[in-house]
Order: structure tokens, then sequence, then C-alpha cells
């Protein structure tokens, strides 16, 4: 039994193959052919957080591959009364083949994992946010090939999207730059623990110099929003605009994991310009994680 907590629970081979069968379950959607194999499997979904894309497309993967989903909410369970995370993990996996998380602290879905008799998928924390970066990695590989060798820059906050960029770029081979502001920057001991080829900056325009794909999220996470208009003052120049763009690659694509806000962290004129895949980047959360059920749960 494995666990998807982090990129780093399944081997680069095992990545690369999963990346592949996304493709493949991808065309097999377009060409209307029916493909169920999890007849009679059950999803838990628990959110402690909330959600379009990764519950939209977990549930529809579950019932387009034949099986079923639950949605599992604090104020729907007894986890959002105090009931001790370990005995809700022993009971919730005795009932169902596998549990989806998205919650907070990222030690919440550790403990989880350690007490669950099914597999346990990350579904975002506030650390990791592996799911996404599955889908990031079949949109790069179905626009422009394998991403091995190329160049990657991450602007913005130093957040989970950031820290699964840092596993993604060991895992899948590629360079990373990572431009924050002074104070914003990834965890020190993430970056330390990485083997790939990771580099810091405080400038953007510096950081985005001939890259291949230029990625950025919004400057205040879900539980940040309070921290909104200082951010906002932090991460002003920051902005991912045709200026940065046009410091790229030619053929550099643009990513974002959504939802996002045109005129802060990206200008309207990249996000739904000709260089953006934001839109094919969100619709293969559907194609990717079905590829990850199918590894995790199928026979």
């Amino acid at each position: 039994m494995k666990h998807f907590l982090t990129l780093k629970d399944l081997t680069p081979a095992e990545l690369k193959l999963l990346i592949q069968r996304a493709v493949e379950l991808k065309k097999l959607q377009q060409h209307g052919e029916i493909y169920q194999p999890l007849k009679g499997k059950v999803l838990a979904m628990i959110f402690e957080k909330s959600s379009t894309r990764t519950r939209v497309s977990f549930e529809s993967a579950m019932i387009q591959f034949g099986g079923g989903s639950i949605f599992l909410s604090p104020d729907d369970t007894q986890l959002g009364r105090g009931e001790p995370l370990e005995d809700s993990a022993r009971v919730i996996s005795s009932m169902v083949d596998a549990v989806m998380i998205r919650t907070f602290a990222h030690s919440k879905i550790e403990t989880f994992a350690k007490y669950s008799s099914v597999p346990v998928i990350n579904a975002l924390t506030d650390e990791y946010h592996p799911c996404q970066l599955l889908a990031d990695m079949q949109t790069y590989q179905e626009h422009r090939g394998d991403i091995r060798g190329k160049k990657v820059v991450w602007i913005g906050d130093g957040n989970n999207m950031c820290h699964s960029y840092i596993n993604a770029a060991e895992q899948f081979g590629f360079t990373l730059n990572i431009a924050t502001p002074e104070g914003y920057e990834p965890d020190s001991a993430i970056v330390e623990a990485s083997k790939a080829d990771v580099h810091l900056f405080n400038d953007p325009k510096a950081a985005a110099q001939g890259v291949d794909l230029v990625v950025t999220d919004v400057w205040a996470s879900m539980g940040q929003e309070e921290e909104q208009r200082k951010r906002e003052q932090a991460f002003a120049g920051f902005q991912v605009d045709q200026g940065i763009m046009d410091l790229a690659n030619k053929e550099a694509l643009f990513m974002h994991c959504l939802p996002a806000h045109r005129g802060e962290e990206v200008s309207a004129e990249v996000i739904d310009g000709p260089q953006s895949v934001v839109w094919d980047e969100a619709e293969n959360r559907l194609h990717a994680q079905k590829a990850l059920l199918e590894f995790l749960i199928g026979e």
C-alpha cells in the first residue's frame, strides 16, 4: 500500500508512468470510451478547506471510473467535535478504499496516514499540493514534451505550491528558479533537503531570464486573508506581466493553479493570453488524479 502525501512518496519512474497514463486516460474520455476500473470502490473526501477544482475533479474521477465518493466536512462528522484523528482514521479507512484529505497542518495528514488501512492522498496542506503538480507536469508534457532538463521559474510566495515545485524539480529533473520578496522564501529545510538544481532570487526579472515555464499563485493563500494588504505591499513588483513573459523563452508557457486574481499576481494580458495554459492545467486535475486513483487502488 502506498500513500501520496508528497511527490517524493513515488519514484521518478512511477511519476513518469502516472503522467503518461493521465494523457492516455484523457484521450479515452475525449473519444467517449467508458472505462470503469474502480467499480465498487469508494473514496472518502475530507475537506477542512474550501475547494472547487479538487472536489469536482475527484468526485468526477470516481463517477467516471464506476466508483463512488463521500464528501466529509468537520461540520458533518465527529472530526469537528474533537474525536482523535487516530480514531477517525481507523474507522473511516475500514469502510472505504482510499481517503483524500484537504487540510491545514501537514502533520494532520501524516497522522491520518499512519493509522489508515487504505491509501491516503494529499489534496492540499499548508506545506504541499502534490496533486496540482501532477496536473502541471501533464500539461507541460502535452504542450512541450518532456520537462526534464528545462528551466522553470516560480514567482510569488514560497508556499505549498512552491514546496511541491521544489519536489517536482528533483523528481522530474528540471532546474527551478524561485523569486520571492524577502521574508517570503520557501521553507529552508525543504530547500536544503532537495537534490534538485534550485536557485533563490528576490528579483523576478533576474529569475525569469530564459525559462521555459513561468508559474505563480495568489499572494495570500487560504488562511492568510488577514495579511492581504501587507502582502500586496510586499509583493509589489512580483506580478507576472508581459514584461516578465518577454524575459522567458519565446515558447515559454504560463501556469497558475487557480483561483487567480487578475491585476495582482498576474495580469489579465498574461493569464488570458496565448502563452497561458491554465484551463488545460485545471482540466488535467481530473485526468492526473484518475491516473493516481487507478495506480493506488485499481486491481
